[in-house]
């Protein structure tokens, strides 16, 4: 897979009195169709980290390259259009009247030919499950139906890249499981690359590898398995954990031999059946 993002040992200050920087010499990088889930305790420097992606802060050190282009005043509208994202509050992103009329702003922007432009957000909003909704005031709609039509505004522009930034945080668990849901099918019907900035562990779960940042600096990187085995060093970052992790950690405790590998909700059952079949 070709690199769509690249992050080599950047560093940044909000101000010139700050202690410490927010980012201090960060680096990964993201394959194209990639899902890369970055957590953290607040604080820790992962919005931040997000902003200079999109060109919304430029690093004091370092280098960050999008598609190919490095993040300068020249390029950063041209990466701007490869990235979208998706912010917590899905209230603060509405500007139109109606879904269909909120979707076709950006394109609106972009001076899009409106016959190219009604076609666009058709296909968006039916690519989310939101077409019925077209009409509809965007202050109607559920927070999960809210974050929907965020997405769906993103995928009209076709980026490349899609942010997630807290995107789940204020919804309940079943408008976190459609957002999730969304984009998931988004990002394989559109080979989108996504970076999701989060607390909700089962966003992490649905990405290919997941970034640990505390401090400002990136402390781990692995697969989704990989990061959760490491248990209770990331329940005493203020981190949380998937429930068969956290039940593993109490069933240890208890001083019952459990795997030491990363178990999923389908073999911890599996696992639970058969101990229990042994007592």
């Amino acid at each position: 897979m070709s690199e769509i993002i690249n992050v080599q040992n950047i560093s940044y200050k909000y101000t010139d009195e700050d202690q410490r920087p927010a980012l201090q010499d960060v680096s990964f990088s993201i394959n194209r169709g990639e899902w890369v889930a970055i957590i953290g305790p607040n604080g820790s420097g992962k919005s931040t980290l997000a902003k200079t992606i999109n060109g919304l802060i430029e690093p004091d050190h370092g280098q960050v390259t999008v598609g190919g282009l490095p993040l300068n005043e020249e390029n950063v509208w041209s990466i701007r259009q490869m990235v979208g994202m998706v912010f917590q509050n899905p209230d603060n992103q509405f500007v139109g009247s109606t879904v269909q009329d909120d979707v076709a702003f950006g394109l609106e922007n972009l001076g899009v030919p409106r016959e190219d432009m009604i076609e666009r957000v058709r296909s968006a909003l039916e690519k989310v499950n939101m077409l019925e909704f077209a009409e509809r005031e965007p202050a109607r709609l559920s927070g999960g139906q809210k974050q929907r039509v965020a997405i769906a505004g993103i995928v009209a522009l076709r980026p490349d890249i899609m942010i997630l930034d807290e995107a789940t945080s204020m919804l309940d668990p079943q408008g976190r499981e459609e957002v999730l849901r969304t984009v998931k099918e988004v990002k394989e019907q559109e080979n989108l690359s996504v970076l999701s900035i989060t607390h909700d562990i089962d966003e992490a779960a649905e990405a290919n590898r997941i970034l640990v940042m505390r401090d400002g600096q990136m402390i781990q990187e692995g697969t989704p398995e990989t990061i959760f085995s490491y248990g209770e060093e990331l329940i005493k970052m203020g981190l949380d954990l998937p429930f068969p992790e956290r039940l593993k950690a109490s069933l240890k405790k208890q001083g019952v031999a459990v795997p030491d590998d990363y178990i999923t909700e389908e073999r911890m059952v599996d696992w639970l059946w058969t101990y229990v079949s042994k007592k």
